[in-house]
């Protein structure tokens, strides 16, 4: 169901943009020849081609935990109070970024250099395909410039690492009857004459994983069995939080520093200007645009790029 609702809201997206369109261009047809009109529609397709632009990645973005909201992470590496400040330049440009798509966004937690800057900050990111548009991003990103903290006015090389975790939602283990085989026997130990004399003792047994349980602490049979299905089920989703542990660790970037030689992007200000992105080979010139917030054509050629291989 939520699958259909995300489809419907593109095709009515889709439809709402193609109406708009068409008005436009019927307003050119009118009049074409006013200026300031010619400036106001160029304004309008601009809005309405970044809109089109937002609906083609999100057609692309069909992996498993695209969907998901996520959690941004950006730490400083090499490159000392410098490293520090270019994760703060990140940060802003991230913030930027997810007011322009319009996703939901708490600030978990900052972490501020003593100097100038951010030591790490990790932000909580929710809304429709949060971790679809961020993954592109996940890595080290290195930052090229005059640096404002050195008197000498010497070029320095920064690092920040970011890192984006899907936010796996917690499930409810649905226990079937089916799957459980559930045994009686007498109780031992204390208890009075009654738990001693009848089968109260409940033993429940989770066939598909062979998880058991036993319970003869209540006086009651039902009450034992109750109890052994709260602990088959608590042991259960312990089982599950591990393997969805598992799952998360395997997107998480191991063994990799902050510093140069893994960079996945590099922001070049000095001694020309150029954001290119290692991975796809995509460069700008547009340093201040990207940094603004406008990364929609780095993540399409990422997208377009793990697509085709």
């Amino acid at each position: 169901m939520e699958q259909l609702k995300r489809l419907k809201a593109s095709v009515g997206e889709l439809e709402q943009l193609s109406i708009e369109a068409e008005t436009n261009i019927e307003c050119i047809e009118m009049e074409p020849e006013e200026e300031s009109f010619q400036k106001t529609l160029e304004a309008v397709f601009q809005k309405l081609e970044s809109k089109l632009k937002d609906l083609e990645i999100r057609s692309f973005l069909s992996g498993k935990y695209d969907s998901y909201d996520c959690f941004l992470s950006l730490s400083s590496g090499a490159g000392g109070v410098d490293a520090m400040d270019w994760t703060e330049i990140l940060f802003n440009m991230y913030v930027a970024f997810l007011k322009k798509k319009q996703l939901s966004f708490t600030i978990l937690s900052m972490s501020y250099g003593a100097e100038a800057g951010l030591k790490s900050a990790t932000i909580q990111v929710k809304g429709e395909y949060a971790y679809g548009f961020l993954k592109s991003e996940k890595g080290v990103h290195r930052l090229v410039r005059i640096s404002p903290f050195d008197a000498n006015r010497r070029r320095h090389t920064s690092f920040s690492m970011v890192e984006v975790i899907p936010m796996i939602s917690e499930e409810t283990v649905q226990l079937d009857e089916k799957d459980l085989r559930i045994d009686t026997f007498n109780a031992s130990g204390h208890g009075g004459q009654n738990v001693q004399k009848n089968d109260t003792a409940v033993r429940v047994v989770h066939i598909p994983t062979g998880i058991t349980a036993v319970c003869q602490s209540e006086r009651s049979q039902m009450q034992n069995k109750v109890c052994a299905i709260q602990i088959i089920n608590s042991k259960l989703m312990a089982k599950l939080e591990e393997n969805r542990l598992e799952e998360v660790n395997d997107l998480r970037l191991k063994g990799v520093s902050a510093e140069w030689g893994n960079q996945i992007r590099s922001y070049v200000m000095h001694p020309y200007t150029m954001v290119k992105d290692n991975r796809t080979s995509y460069e700008t010139a547009n340093v201040d645009g990207v940094l603004a917030g406008d990364l929609d054509d780095m993540i399409w050629e990422y997208i377009g790029t793990v697509s085709s291989q």
